[in-house]
């Protein structure tokens, strides 16, 4: 097989038909076990109280000023001229989320979720390792992800060789590459489950190949795992969720600007507000 067409991330195979089931009761594919739920980060007692001080206040200004922006307001805060001691407490008080991501080209975009919903921690490294960028921002994704998406992949893509062995891959290809053509912004997602679908091998292959995984790797840690990679077409997107045991469960291509499951909503924002300002009270407050 080409190394190319290789699929990057396991899909199970189970065997079926007489005999291949033994006497036992059906051993069904484990479903993630547990959901993530917030936890707030825990205060940094062992920061100079000054240091804390200065830091709730410098966030309280920023969610003040996010609050009044609203959740659309993509609300920025610069983190590189602040001193390294509020830096740390800022990173022990923001935690981590659900979400994370990266870029490898053109530019590398380092996206960090914090443990309030809808507040982002992004950066952007240069090829030597140095800091270019680091900052906190509101929404419902940082725009770096959608937009290395959009610089990297093509508006259109010429359909691929089918080889011997493909049940389903042409019809699956012209769906997508109509699906893509017509997408237009606002509109919701085409989601085509490949898991549901009588696909071979060689469909696979194909698809993937075809696609490949691109610039944008996202990963969401809500329920389960759920791996999310751009590919060659504009606002296609392959989404994967795997089990406890990384085993996948779920195999599908969502032609959207970006997939739901990795976006913060309205509501979450709405959560975050009223958990971040509780947090502030106690960073006013420490023990």
């Amino acid at each position: 097989m080409n190394p190319s067409t290789l699929r990057p991330f396991p899909i199970s195979v189970v065997a079926m038909g007489p005999g291949s089931q033994g006497d036992e009761a059906p051993d069904y594919l484990a479903m993630p076990k547990g959901m993530e739920t917030f936890a707030a980060p825990s205060l940094p007692y062992d920061a100079p109280a000054d240091t804390v001080a200065e830091t709730a206040a410098l966030l309280r200004a920023f969610v003040d000023r996010a609050e009044t922006a609203g959740f659309a307001g993509g609300e920025i805060l610069d983190l590189r001229p602040l001193g390294a001691g509020v830096r740390e407490v800022l990173n022990q008080s923001l935690g981590f989320g659900e979400v994370s991501a990266f870029t490898t080209a053109p530019e590398h975009w380092r996206v960090q979720e914090t443990a309030f919903a809808g507040l982002w921690r992004v950066l952007q490294v240069a090829d030597d390792g140095a800091m270019l960028i680091d900052r906190l921002e509101t929404g419902a994704i940082p725009a770096p992800l959608t937009d290395t998406m959009h610089r990297t992949a093509s508006d259109s893509l010429p359909p691929p060789d089918y080889p011997l062995g493909c049940m389903n891959a042409q019809a699956l290809v012209e769906e997508i590459r109509m699906q893509a053509a017509a997408w237009q912004p606002g509109s919701g997602a085409h989601v085509i489950n490949l898991t549901l679908l009588p696909v071979s091998d060689a469909d696979l292959d194909t698809l993937y190949g075809w696609l490949g995984h691109r610039e944008v790797s996202i990963l969401s840690r809500g329920y389960g795992n759920c791996r999310i990679t751009s590919t060659r077409l504009k606002n296609v997107w392959w989404v994967q969720y795997f089990n406890s045991m990384d085993t996948l469960i779920l195999n599908s291509i969502e032609i959207v600007a970006m997939p739901e499951v990795a976006l913060a909503s309205a509501e979450d924002f709405a959560d975050t507000l009223e958990r971040i300002h509780e947090y502030l009270d106690m960073m006013d407050a420490p023990l």
